[in-house]
């Protein structure tokens, strides 16, 4: 059985943290602020856990998504914001890509 997206974005993000000597202020999860105010990431830190996250979910369910493209440059609500928005938007991705969308 194939783990979550929610589950595939905390374990990369903690993964990251851990490479980067990155201390929490709590536990990660859902409302995890990723970037912008109070985010635990710079650009290159977020950049570097889109692409664990797509690896992830290609070598967790065998398909390619692209986190970082327009539609979600887009968006009035960025994906990136929280690890629950970054899962989310991954989730629905996700969902196209298996789905043949």
């Amino acid at each position: 059985m194939s783990r979550p997206p929610l589950t595939l974005v905390v374990d990369a993000l903690h993964e990251l943290l851990d490479d980067r000597a990155i201390d929490t202020p709590g536990p990660v999860d859902a409302e995890t602020r990723l970037f912008g105010r109070a985010g635990l990431l710079d650009s290159l830190g977020l950049v570097t856990l889109v692409v664990a996250v797509e690896q992830a979910i290609a070598d967790e369910y065998g398909v390619s998504v692209s986190l970082a493209d327009d539609r979600a440059l887009s968006q009035r609500n960025s994906p990136y914001r929280t690890v629950g928005s970054l899962a989310e938007y991954a989730a629905g991705l996700l969902d196209g890509a298996v789905s043949g969308g």
